[in-house]
């Protein structure tokens, strides 16, 4: 009987609990335990790889990569659709400059109902969509990335550089001027497209990976990237290929760890589009249909705000 590819990802729970060196991030005084150079890999003609073994929120998926695919950098678009995912960084920045006047459940209604508001402090510049899409160069133009890997998709499928990269130094930790410095942590830094025998696969470069809350979305956000992106091409979807630099489970989620690893996983859902789209621009999340995903109950855990942006104390 063939294994059920979701112990790839339980097996690295596992390989993380046995083998995990402890660190501490000196911004937050968070501990986690590490290991490094790891990978994952799923084919999509076996399902879709959204993972049983705890419910996964997919509306939360489905809504962030639309806000990548779109361009966007102000978190608007997901508070008002109900998507919260991305709230403790721009608070944390509001935090920052303005001394937290507001507690974080008034700073997102702020952000929800004043338009003006949001347009100030609900933006992390250079994020992902910004720079999938808006790359800024040094004559002030823009590269659309995206763009460019599906055109090329379509003039050559024997390509060999079909990449796009969120990691731009100038804007990245003790790199940057102070004044241009990202306060996000850019984890899943770069992805590369390839065709083979008339199947679209990707492959994701994660440098930096919270296994237990993030990369479940993670997994589940580029395979359904990948799917997007052979439906626009026209090719067969092939393998989504998840390899990682440093993946930790933060020692505050170690007992959510073990009770997810009592669990056997259920078989995966399957994705089917119930409309026609031929560009990114042209995608919806309405046009995709999640069908039976079974799933273990929710486990609930707190998400730490570490790495970014760190000034050192004179």
């Amino acid at each position: 009987m063939k294994t059920h590819p979701e112990y790839q990802y339980l097996n690295l729970l596992k390989d993380i609990l046995d083998n995990g060196v402890r660190k501490v991030d000196r911004g937050t005084g968070d501990a986690s335990y590490s290991v490094f150079g790891r990978q994952l890999r799923f084919d999509l003609s076996e399902g879709f790889p959204l993972l049983t073994t705890k419910k996964v929120y997919w509306k939360g998926v489905l809504h962030e990569l639309y806000w990548f695919l779109s361009g966007q950098s102000n978190i608007e678009y997901l508070v008002k659709n109900k998507v919260h995912i991305w709230d403790d960084y721009p608070y944390k920045i509001y935090v920052e400059k303005k001394g937290g006047n507001l507690s974080k459940e008034e700073f997102i209604a702020r952000i929800e109902s004043d338009t003006k508001f949001a347009k100030k402090w609900g933006n992390l510049p250079k994020i992902y969509g910004e720079l999938w899409r808006r790359w800024p160069t040094r004559t002030g133009r823009t590269v659309d990335q995206l763009k460019w890997v599906i055109q090329e998709i379509k003039d050559d499928p024997n390509a060999h550089n079909l990449i796009v990269n969120s990691w731009n130094p100038e804007y990245l930790y003790t790199m940057a001027v102070k004044k241009d410095a990202s306060r996000f942590p850019i984890c899943h830094n770069m992805y590369q497209v390839n065709i083979i025998d008339g199947k679209l696969s990707l492959q994701l470069y994660q440098r930096s990976a919270d296994i237990f809350l993030g990369v479940p979305f993670n997994i589940a956000s580029y395979a359904l990237l990948t799917l997007l992106l052979a439906k626009i091409t026209g090719y067969e979807p092939g393998e989504f290929i998840h390899t990682f630099g440093d993946v930790h489970i933060y020692e505050i989620h170690l007992d959510q760890v073990k009770e997810q690893l009592k669990r056997k996983p259920l078989p995966f859902p399957t994705i089917s589009f119930n409309h026609t789209f031929k560009t990114a621009d042209e995608f919806q999340t309405e046009y995709v249909n999640l069908n039976n995903y079974e799933f273990h109950p929710p486990i609930k855990a707190t998400l730490s705000v570490s790495g970014g942006y760190f000034e050192k104390k004179k």
